[in-house]
């Protein structure tokens, strides 16, 4: 019953991956986990779940043995308004059309599924299916006016779509499988350590206007004859496979206090080969590693708090981390740069200008006793978005930033001993607004909320 269960969640997952689109702290979502979620991904040094060791690879052998099959609705609400040009694409400039935008492709099914099984009183292992990040932008209206042949004999035009290219928008796509193994080396010490397969799914569209940007077009050019670049955009969707390597302890100082510490190495992924003319590295576009530390407290024996913070280097990716004035060294930029790795596809290529991430996580545990079998979950979440201003316009692809996120949840025991939990998050709109890199006159302003809601079923 179990293996079909857990083979039919699998499927699930999978089958939801083509579609599932998340942006919360960076493309990370707040936690792993309902129990977590509703903490705002507090709580890891108190695990509950099975799914817990996507947190916290220590938290295994913690858990009783069992199945948590869980699914989450999430809306994110993304858009951006362009002020009135100046230059309208005269002199070179990339002109957006005034006015507000919204993404369409509001409402998303994340599934999970984890098993966790104990081989003796100190040793278990588990097995995690999960999605954990990914971003989607699907804009299809706007407009934008430049010259589309630049010095060429055709005029000024405006085209349809945000970047002139019709619709537009990314779809980027993470799960993960992990195989996890913990122990414990003391009564108040347990370890583990998880290999992580990692799948992603990516694809984007409407960028054409870039290709003169490219480093296979600049190649072309230094040759003689330029090319048109065939991996930029509009190919559909593209996979990758790739492995990283996660560890952490969890330490019960006494029976009110516990710590926890877990990293994730880099996930050194395959090349987008369809998008080896967009991404720097020629379609490189790893995971970046990832740290957590907290604490959690036990302060009555009804009440437990949380504090945990995560850190995310997305600066260590350079799909995600090379800002778009990188586009300055390209030599058909215009800007007297002479690099061609400088342009899209090059080691220097830009991406979306990112920052690392630290996140802040407070959670709260109540099990009142005037409500029987249920148990009470709130919690608070904040971490400085990684834009800057500087790269606005191309953050419309991605517009990762809401900082704040509010969640609470509720768990019930069932008389057979199963349980059901939920967890609700808010992340309230949040705005960025910078001047357009291609036209100075025009400012961009990104603005985005979003809300989900999850069940999970344990047994």
């Amino acid at each position: 019953m179990k293996t079909t269960l857990i083979r039919s969640a699998s499927a699930l997952l999978l089958l939801a991956a083509a579609q599932q689109g998340w942006a919360t702290n960076g493309y990370f979502t707040h936690g792993v986990g309902t129990n977590s979620k509703a903490m705002a991904g507090a709580g890891d040094a108190m695990p509950e779940m099975a799914i817990d060791v996507a947190n916290n690879p220590a938290s295994g052998i913690l858990v009783e043995p069992s199945v948590d099959l869980g699914i989450a609705v999430f809306s994110p609400r993304r858009s951006y308004t362009a002020s009135q040009s100046q230059l309208n694409g005269n002199f070179g400039a990339f002109s957006l059309d005034a006015g507000t935008i919204d993404s369409d492709s509001e409402y998303f099914p994340i599934p999970y599924v984890a098993s966790n099984w104990h081989f003796s009183e100190t040793v278990a292992f588990t097995l995690a299916f999960y999605g954990r990040g990914g971003m989607n932008t699907d804009f299809r209206s706007g407009s934008a006016t430049f010259d589309p042949d630049g010095p060429g004999p055709a005029p000024i035009m405006s085209l349809p779509g945000v970047f002139g290219g019709g619709t537009t928008g990314v779809n980027l796509n993470q799960a993960f499988l992990e195989l996890t193994f913990s122990a414990k080396l003391t009564d108040n010490l347990a370890v583990g350590i998880a290999p992580v397969i990692a799948y992603q799914m990516f694809e984007a569209e409407g960028l054409m206007a870039f290709s003169p940007y490219t480093k296979t077009y600049v190649q072309g050019f230094f040759n003689g004859a330029p090319v048109m670049p065939e991996n930029l955009t509009n190919n559909g969707a593209d996979n990758s496979l790739g492995f990283g390597l996660k560890a952490g302890l969890i330490w019960n100082v006494s029976d009110r206090l516990a710590l926890q510490a877990a990293y994730q190495t880099e996930t050194d992924m395959d090349e987008f080969d369809d998008y080896s003319d967009l991404f720097a590295e020629a379609g490189g576009f790893d995971i970046p590693a990832t740290a957590r530390i907290g604490a959690s407290f036990q302060t009555t024996p009804n009440l437990s708090l949380h504090v945990d913070v995560e850190h995310t280097y997305y600066s260590k990716v350079a799909s995600v981390a090379n800002p778009l004035s990188n586009i300055a060294g390209c030599p058909t930029a215009g800007q007297g740069g002479m690099n061609p790795d400088a342009c899209l596809g090059g080691s220097e290529g830009f991406g979306f200008g990112w920052d690392d991430v630290t996140v802040y996580q407070f959670g709260m545990k109540w099990t009142p006793d005037s409500l029987d079998g249920i148990t009470l979950r709130a919690g608070f979440n904040y971490g400085e978005q990684p834009i800057s201003s500087e790269n606005a316009v191309i953050n419309i692809l991605a517009p990762a930033v809401v900082e704040q996120h509010f969640t609470v949840g509720a768990d019930f025991d069932l008389s057979n001993g199963h349980r059901i939990s939920t967890a609700f998050m808010y992340a309230p709109e949040k705005e960025v607004t910078g001047t357009n890199f291609f036209d100075p006159t025009q400012e961009v302003t990104l603005r985005m909320d979003q809300w989900e809601f999850e069940f999970a079923y344990t047994f």
